[in-house]
């Protein structure tokens, strides 16, 4: 059995434990910011293809206490990497602390790749070279105040990127906080959907692929892919065992995608046609305000990412006057959410909405009280999932 740490956007740490549970993952144990789990190689290849939550897959190689630079160097050092990878590989290595009492991180990480390159040196006679751009091997190491854990990323580019997605709306939400929403908001895929500010339709595509069962990672590779102890029958077996799982609708899909931005229709169909392939007609998407939504069924979930400036209509409704900077956005775009708030009191009585925003005051704004709020980030900024039910005769008084 192997070890495993698999980070994650915070505040979705629960809901990839229930993914890892269901790709029989054990010895699953949350913390901050990802999970722990054990596992064999097969393991970590289904957490790479099926997990929509998790960042990346890391490897655990190896932890020991360490007073100093040369400790770190040392540990690196002495192990086996050739069982990992080749020394043609090329390599990055990144280090993340956490109150380590060392004076620079930028030194460490430069200790690790010695050390690293050093074993090659001594075993082979050839040092990896070193890429911090497209490296085919990514070791990152984790200080905290006395230990030092090592891991080999097994994922190679991060796993939000599904490798769909060419295409960008302003500000695009990543793939995994946007499933995590899903996930948050209980949505099941019998039930309607609708996202009205979809900008390049995150939302709805994942929604879409967790309804046909695609699994997220299908259109791309992994590091562990040019690993020394790839086993290549049995990742093909994983593969033809997910492929075996998807299923093609009987009709459309009860997803609904819409934004105010007429050039954003062409890419949010685009990415739909890389993401679902011959199934991107099941997801129906239009180009209309916010402000003029009808609810497409008599219940449903209703989730957004809302964007603030001139996507939200802000121009049209404010006099004509320019898109707000960032800074001043919050104040400016209150009256369009005034009257989205308007929208959904009125028009959507049986849904229950989900807005993400990192806005903590835009339930006043809209003057609504919230059934929930989930503290989410979105990176490293701090968000609130906040959930509104929109039940007949509760709406807020003015």
């Amino acid at each position: 059995m192997l070890d495993f740490f698999s980070p994650c956007p915070r505040g979705l740490e629960d809901c990839l434990v229930q993914e890892l549970q269901v790709q029989r993952a054990k010895n699953i144990q949350s913390a901050a910011g990802g999970v722990k789990f054990r596992g064999t190689l097969e393991t970590a290849y289904r957490a790479n293809l099926h997990s929509r939550i998790a960042s990346r897959i890391l490897l655990h190689i190896a932890q020991a206490p360490y007073r100093s630079e040369e400790d770190v160097y040392q540990l690196a050092a002495r192990q086996p990497w050739l069982q990992w990878f080749r020394s043609d590989t090329t390599l990055r290595v990144d280090v993340v602390g956490n109150r380590c009492p060392l004076r620079s991180l930028d030194f460490v990480t430069l200790r690790i790749k010695d050390g690293i390159c050093d074993y090659y040196r001594n075993e082979t006679g050839v040092r990896p070279d070193i890429d911090t751009r497209s490296p085919i091997m990514h070791v990152q190491a984790f200080l905290s105040a006395d230990t030092c854990t090592l891991y080999l990323d097994l994922s190679g580019e991060p796993l939000f990127k599904r490798g769909w997605r060419l295409e960008k709306g302003e500000a695009p939400l990543r793939e995994n906080l946007a499933a995590g929403i899903l996930m948050l908001s209980g949505w099941k895929p019998e039930q309607p959907l609708l996202d009205p500010m979809c900008g390049s339709g995150t939302l709805a595509i994942e929604a879409a692929q967790m309804a046909l069962h695609i699994a997220p990672g299908s259109q791309r590779h992994f590091a562990f892919e040019a690993m020394e102890n790839f086993d290549a029958a049995l990742w093909q077996k994983v593969q033809a065992q997910a492929l075996a799982q998807q299923r093609a609708p009987d009709a459309a899909l009860k997803i609904y995608a819409s934004d105010i931005s007429l050039n954003l229709i062409p890419v949010i169909r685009a990415n739909l046609e890389r993401a679902l392939g011959p199934h991107a007609g099941c997801v129906q998407v239009k180009q209309i305000d916010a402000l003029d939504l009808k609810k497409p069924a008599e219940a449903g979930v209703l989730v957004c990412n809302p964007p603030y400036g001139e996507r939200l209509g802000v121009q049209g409704r404010m006099g004509g006057r320019q898109a707000p900077e960032v800074d001043d956005s919050k104040e400016d775009s209150a009256p369009f959410f005034k009257a989205f708030s308007d929208v959904l009191k009125q028009q959507f009585a049986g849904w229950r909405a989900y807005l993400l925003t990192s806005d903590m005051e835009l339930p006043k704004q809209m003057r609504l009280k919230p059934s929930k709020r989930t503290p989410l980030f979105n990176g490293a900024l701090e968000c609130r999932l906040f959930e509104f039910e929109m039940v007949a005769g509760s709406n807020r008084k003015n």
